[in-house]
């Protein structure tokens, strides 16, 4: 179904048939490049690889293998991580950078691992620094989602402002609701599972082994995805939210993402110092743009970052090869863009229950973009995502090879 692609393209305007593509593809030496985009393993909260493993540990695993003192700042989004710029700070110490490379930390909901990448982009475009590191890390092992906070009475009187606390699902099936989609659709998304190998790095972590007491483990794969799984198997769950809609909901455990625990990092860099250091280029950072909606229905936010930053770029959106869009839930998302599923296969860290999006989502998007661009061999990636409390993001990013 094509509803996410025509709104954005009426959104968008593009009925010009110039496209800037050419442009973009020139090679300046003071481009924004990635030359490394990497995730651990997404796995189950509460049951998963890791489980028993802390926040900050997840941060020293992927880290570049480039000498740290020229990295000029770190950036790492997280959400739920509480004295999150404490375990930040001390975990790029202990992963071997020196004290002299700053971090900083940012908290943009399911974006924050977005705005990472596009806080060094920015960086290192204004001459600020050379080499930075955008992470993206949450643990909702440890640092369980438990909804929004209380309101004060003036705030929480306008009704659109107390929608902003209120629980995703009741959001996704809002959305269901009002655009038409149906539970066939979602479950039809749901089942679509894919190519993720090769944007996956090992993590050792702690496992508590009740018989062997606390032991190192090396985690390498995904836990959340099911082969086999089809729109018929899953066809058979029930609503988990009939509360929130008419006719029972639509919105099932299959069709939503699970709480998830993971990692992802990107490095950038100038492209005359990826060339001087002699490390690939993955990729050319272009734009992030952002849009606020209604919180009610946040999960078409994505309609509407996209066409800003497609506009911001000076591209329209057949020159698009490869979209990467973090579902959190089907209904959001029925018309499949993510051509190898996302979130909803291995978990948008994010709780299933309560539906919140978490940071590692955008830093994550764009290690599996990338790969999958590549392995297409197209040229134009968009990632993009909802926010919660009524918000979108979209990234354009530029392939190399």
């Amino acid at each position: 179904m094509n509803r996410v692609k025509q709104l954005a393209t009426h959104l968008a305007g593009n009925t010009s048939t110039d496209s800037n593509v050419g442009a973009l593809e020139e090679k300046r030496p003071d481009d924004v490049v990635i030359t490394m985009a990497i995730r651990s393993p997404l796995c189950k909260a509460n049951k998963g690889g890791f489980k028993d493993a802390r926040y900050d540990s997840y941060i020293i695993s992927p880290f570049p293998s480039i000498d740290p003192s020229i990295v000029g700042d770190i950036c790492v989004g997280t959400v739920l991580t509480t004295d999150a710029m404490y375990h930040a700070r001390g975990a790029a110490l202990a992963a071997g950078f020196p004290d002299t490379v700053p971090v900083q930390c940012i908290n943009r909901f399911c974006a924050s691992g977005l705005m990472a990448v596009s806080t060094i982009a920015n960086q290192i475009k204004v001459g600020q620094i050379e080499v930075g590191l955008a992470v993206g890390v949450e643990s909702m092992s440890e640092n369980p989602e438990n909804g929004g906070p209380p309101q004060s009475d003036l705030i929480s009187t306008n009704p659109p402002s107390a929608d902003c606390c209120k629980r995703m699902a009741w959001t996704s099936e809002n959305v269901a609701s009002d655009f038409g989609i149906t539970r066939e659709e979602q479950d039809a998304f749901a089942a679509t599972n894919g190519y993720f190998a090769e944007e996956i790095v090992p993590f050792t972590v702690y496992r508590n082994d009740p018989s062997q007491g606390r032991q190192r483990v090396i985690i390498s794969k995904d836990d959340g995805t099911r082969a086999g799984v089809t729109k018929e198997s899953l066809a058979k769950l029930k609503p988990a939210f009939p509360q929130w809609a008419q006719g029972g909901g639509t919105t099932t455990v299959a069709n939503a993402c699970q709480v998830t625990d993971g990692a992802s990092a990107v490095l950038l860099m100038s492209r005359r110092k990826a060339e001087e250091l002699g490390l690939t280029i993955l990729g050319k950072y272009l734009s992030v743009a952002l849009a606020g909606v209604p919180p009610r229905v946040m999960g078409i936010g994505p309609v509407y970052a996209i066409p800003t930053a497609l506009k911001n770029c000076g591209i329209r959106i057949s020159d698009v090869d490869l979209f990467e869009v973090n579902e959190a839930f089907a209904s959001q998302c029925v018309y499949v863009v993510n051509v190898n599923g996302g979130a909803i296969a291995f978990g948008h860290p994010l709780d299933k229950c309560n539906n919140w999006p978490i940071r590692n989502t955008g830093t994550r998007q764009i290690a599996t973009g990338l790969h999958e661009l590549r392995r297409r061999r197209g040229k134009i990636l968009v990632t993009t995502m909802c926010i919660g409390g009524g918000m979108g993001a979209a990234g354009v990013f530029l392939g190399e090879y």
